[in-house]
């Protein structure tokens, strides 16, 4: 067999867990009969876990990571679909992401993680900085992985953080990175064992168990060790009347965090309760109570990085439809939060999952913040359902994310209303102009309070205004369709002579369309790319095609990969990076 060059790596040293690291190249063929044969180059990296079981991370690179010259890539977080196929391992995709390249959407490196398998990827951090590292979720196995991403398309394991290491919580959820290199994460399930927990300040809660309740933050460092658990759960618990845990416990607790925000110049956290994971994660058994989804938001005070104090727990009102369900109320399963980006700026929203619908308060900081519904996913799909059989309730409201100069909101929803027809039912990309309504202050008119303002939005001047709707349906899965659950906002530009630079402004955004498994919500499996403009129109890149099927998205319903002929897989979180040496 002929050997290409391999591209030497520059492996400085690292502390902790990295230090085991080790790097293996190789270059050969990746193949299985009756499959397209890659010719990719194998670059190993390894870390040894607290359980003291190595890890790798293989990178299969194929010809197409080393033409050109700067480039840009996205990132796909990806578990295997087949269970039963020892060699179908999770990986991270990197997909060619530069705008005019020759292999735009295609798929040049898949980095496998070994030994650890049926991991289901879930997310990584929100948005990526120069010299950040990568940590990705995994919600099912209780682990996160950490990359070094200085030397893209190649990733390189630098830590890795396991069951053991975060006692106090499970089901690692979004992750968000501070300027330290450092970074925060949602652990949205329980305790590992049923039981007092003692957390890293020595304060103890009772939970329930592991993917039950209380959730918990976890502080790591740079290469993935715990810094700090820190509780979510009130001391003295929360109201038995709306917060139900199964089994129940004493005191009761609303404590499941999913969505994740930071703003370090103001000191704050933002955490959205979601739900109490683990009686959602099979569809045949799927509990009932909908005291078991929840409407808190969670505001922590990290001045002391490692031992932040609960500033504030404030619950997202109900709204003017009239559900079959309160389980379906506009409150119901928040999955999000997005908070402003300027200074000036402290106001923060929320979406639900369940109820469909968009919140807002002006300020995060304020020890009791007062939540407002601002806008209804139905008034959304008005703009290509005027039959109005497609409304918020239970429509999957799921990635939410505020521009970098805080004009615009975009959202994503799945479309996952299981009382509709297989055919009906769409998920969407959505975008609404923020700026009059920060602009009002500490005093927001905006208030959807009748049930007219559900599907014509708001009648305030200073409501969102709705500036583009995409409709993205599923097609493919058999039972409930997923459309648009993850995104990420491209926050590079590049300059005349091919350097990428961080901007205020957005010009392209990605999303993925699967959500978990187990839960009954799949999806097709497909990674797309809009345009953005400065109008807040999104609009699809068609530019942006699969290799294989040659059609607009990546899809991820494949056999043939570069680390072999593994079938399909599923894409769940979704990042916009850029190689250190290219990125000024």
């Amino acid at each position: 067999m002929w050997r290409k060059h391999v591209p030497r790596l520059h492996i400085p040293r690292v502390a902790g867990l990295a230090a085991a690291l080790v790097l293996v190249a190789s270059t050969g063929l990746v193949a299985a009969p009756g499959s397209t044969a890659f010719a990719v180059t194998q670059v190993s990296s390894s870390v040894q876990g607290s359980d003291h079981r190595t890890y790798t991370a293989t990178n299969h690179l194929t010809a197409a990571a080393f033409r050109g010259g700067p480039r840009e890539w996205l990132l796909a977080w990806a578990g295997a679909a087949d269970a039963s196929n020892p060699a179908a391992k999770d990986f991270i995709a990197v997909i060619d992401a530069t705008r005019g390249s020759r292999t735009y959407g295609q798929v040049v490196n898949t980095v496998t993680l070994s030994p650890q398998r049926q991991n289901e990827p879930h997310h990584m951090q929100y948005i990526w900085h120069k010299g950040q590292r990568i940590f990705a979720a995994s919600i099912l196995s209780d682990t996160a992985y950490v990359f070094d991403s200085r030397s893209l398309p190649v990733l390189r394991l630098t830590g890795v953080n396991l069951p053991v290491d975060t006692p106090c919580g499970s089901a690692p959820d979004a992750f968000w990175s501070l300027r330290d290199g450092t970074a925060y994460a949602t652990y949205l399930g329980g305790p590992d064992i049923a039981g007092p927990c003692r957390y890293t300040n020595g304060q103890v809660r009772v939970g329930n168990g592991a993917n039950g309740s209380p959730g918990q933050v976890v502080r790591m460092s740079a290469d993935g060790r715990t810094l700090a658990e820190i509780p979510m759960a009130l001391p003295n618990g929360e109201d038995p009347a709306i917060c139900h845990n199964r089994p129940s416990i004493t005191p009761a607790t609303c404590a499941n965090p999913h969505g994740l925000q930071v703003r370090e110049d103001l000191n704050v956290l933002v955490a959205s309760d979601f739900a109490e994971l683990r009686s959602f994660l099979e569809p045949s058994d799927v509990e009932t109570d909908p005291l078991l989804l929840r409407t808190s938001i969670r505001v922590l005070d990290i001045t002391n990085r490692n031992n932040p104090t609960l500033r504030s727990v404030s619950y997202l009102p109900d709204g003017p439809r009239v559900d079959d369900s309160i389980a379906v109320n506009e409150n119901r399963m928040v999955m999000e939060n997005a908070l402003t980006n300027q200074r000036r700026h402290r106001g923060a929203f929320a979406s639900t999952m369940a109820g469909g619908a968009i919140f807002y308060t002006p300020d995060i900081t304020s020890r009791s913040p007062k939540w407002r519904q601002i806008f209804d996913d139905t008034a959304a799909y008005r703009r290509f359902d005027p039959t109005g059989v497609l409304t918020g309730s239970n429509a999957g409201g799921s990635w939410l994310q505020v521009t970098p100069d805080d004009r615009f909101l975009i959202h994503t929803v799945m479309g996952t209303d299981p009382r509709l027809p297989r055919d009906v039912t769409s998920g969407m990309v959505f975008v609404l102009d923020i700026q009059k309504l920060l602009a009002s202050g500490a005093n927001p008119a905006c208030n959807i309070d009748t049930i007219e303002e559900v599907a014509a939005g708001g009648a305030e001047s200073d409501c969102p205004a709705l500036t583009s709707v995409v409709p993205v349906a599923d097609k493919v899965t058999p039972n409930i369709g997923v459309g648009p659950h993850w995104g990420s906002q491209d926050m590079f530009t590049r300059d005349r002579n091919g350097f990428y630079r961080e901007a205020d402004h957005i010009e392209r955004v990605a999303t993925s369309n699967y959500f978990v498994a187990k839960t009954g919500l799949d999806g097709d499996h497909r990674i797309c790319m809009f345009d953005f403009d400065r109008a807040g129109v999104l609009s699809p890149d068609n530019a942006f095609r699969d290799e294989q099927t040659h059609q607009p998205c990546v899809s991820f319903n494949r056999q043939d990969w570069p680390h072999g002929s593994v079938g399909v897989a599923r894409p769940h979180g979704v990042l916009f990076v850029v190689s250190d040496k290219v990125l000024r």
